[in-house]
């Protein structure tokens, strides 16, 4: 897909914050330091649209991007080891699960996991939260370019077994630096949202 604008549209904190509309919203889940701001980075082809950090934990709202004033990307903040109060962590939580409960907008969701790790139980509690709501879900292997060419398989089918997947689940391998799946992860987007 080409890119003609990829803009910061504005924070949520809880579902009636999100812009009202009805466009369709690609929504960008998985814990601290994952890659999700890279990975947006990459796709929207901008070097710093949505904020990277070596602090887990940056992302603490739903953030939209406008992305060619066809739809939206929504950055979701990370779970996991995230230095933030326990009821801020709370917080996240509720408007998380209310979004991908009741966001009719939202078309898919693409949940990012580090390809050189084990997913965590938060992993596993998002795709079950997923699988409950009935969201479609793309796993975003990321940080492939810090795995060994000749590991790359395994890590992939490393992950499908740890999540427990069915094989027509679809598992893009990525890579921010080298801009691996940037292409693979836009004809899944584009097909969700009719966003040609």
């Amino acid at each position: 897909m080409k890119i003609y604008t990829a803009d910061f549209v504005k924070s949520a904190v809880k579902l009636a914050d999100c812009p009202a509309g009805g466009r369709p919203e690609i929504a960008f889940a998985g814990r601290s330091n994952v890659g999700k701001s890279s990975l947006l980075n990459a796709l929207l082809n901008r070097k710093s649209l949505a904020k990277t950090s070596k602090t887990p934990g940056k992302t603490r709202t739903l953030n939209y991007f406008d992305v060619n004033g066809r739809l939206y990307f929504v950055d979701l903040p990370g779970y996991g080891y995230a230095k933030a109060p326990q009821q801020l962590k709370a917080l996240w939580g509720k408007a998380i699960t209310e979004y991908l409960a009741k966001r009719q907008t939202l078309r898919l969701v693409a949940h990012l996991v580090d390809a050189r790790h084990e997913p965590t139980e938060r992993d596993h509690e998002l795709l079950e939260l997923l699988d409950a709501y009935q969201r479609p879900v793309v796993i975003i292997a990321t940080k492939m370019d810090k795995v060994k060419k000749s590991q790359r398989l395994a890590a992939i089918n490393r992950l499908r077994r740890a999540l427990d997947l069915d094989e027509d689940v679809l598992i893009v391998a990525f890579s921010a630096v080298t801009r691996e799946g940037v292409r693979p992860l836009w004809d899944v987007i584009a097909e969700v949202s009719n966003a040609q």
